[in-house]
């Protein structure tokens, strides 16, 4: 393993998970972009009683559509870890953990380490605020015209 890695908690407000995530993570998967290193879903009922399905159980990620994706699934989230994603589930919801490496940047990763660089910082920015300030600039630029 040589490109960085990522972990997320993606939220399913009201249990609705639909499997639509699946074919565009495989995909992920399948061009290189990415490679599946944990994965595991977990379930909060209405009452809190939280529930976590481990990626190696077959039947269970079967039906929740993971089955497709072939990757050697390590275990990296710690019960510990599974603790603190459902803390941050409301009732009645569902999450993903994933851990993944980001594949498509093993080159430039190895470049950097080649080159006796560090990271020293590393921040991401959610498409959603990327989206708010292109609409602020654009309603800017229609007050000027």
């Amino acid at each position: 393993m040589t490109g960085p890695v990522d972990i997320a908690v993606i939220s399913f407000p009201g249990n609705k998970f639909n499997g639509d995530v699946v074919p565009a993570l495989k995909a992920l998967v399948d061009d290189g972009t990415v490679r599946i290193l944990d994965l595991v879903f977990v379930n909060k009922d209405a009452e809190g009683n939280v529930q976590s399905i481990e990626i190696n159980d077959a039947e269970a990620y079967g039906a929740l559509g993971f089955d497709d994706i072939d990757e050697e699934i390590d275990d990296l989230l710690t019960e510990e870890d599974i603790a603190s994603a459902s803390e941050l589930l409301e009732r009645n919801s569902s999450a993903a953990l994933i851990v993944w490496e980001n594949t498509w940047a093993e080159r430039f990763a190895k470049a950097v380490r080649d080159s006796n660089g560090h990271l020293v910082a590393y921040e991401r920015i959610p498409a959603a605020a990327i989206q708010a300030t292109i609409e602020y600039h654009k309603q800017l630029t229609e007050q000027v015209k």
